[in-house]
């Protein structure tokens, strides 16, 4: 590193692991989100139960989501301060 400045590679990787993570939370929340969704629909639940399963799934979801990215960019952040 020249002063500072990051090189076009370090950009490069940098904008890779963001997609990364972006990629694997979103799939995560998915994949989280669709079990009380199919819960949801196997046991035919309606109304005000079908409702708070799936906000509940939602918030399950976007938790996992945003766990997944924290967890990617900030190990990704310590191994770039490591040199690796």
């Amino acid at each position: 590193m020249d002063m500072g400045r990051e090189s076009r590679w370090e950009k490069d990787a940098m904008t890779v692991e963001i997609v990364f993570a972006l990629m694997t939370a979103v799939a995560l929340a998915a994949a989280v989100f669709a079990v009380p969704l199919s819960l949801a629909l196997a046991f035919d639940l309606s109304g005000p139960a079908r409702r708070g399963v799936l906000v509940g799934g939602a918030a399950l979801g976007a938790t996992a989501g945003v766990w997944r990215l924290v967890r990617v960019l900030r190990r990704f952040d310590k191994q770039r301060r490591m040199g690796r």
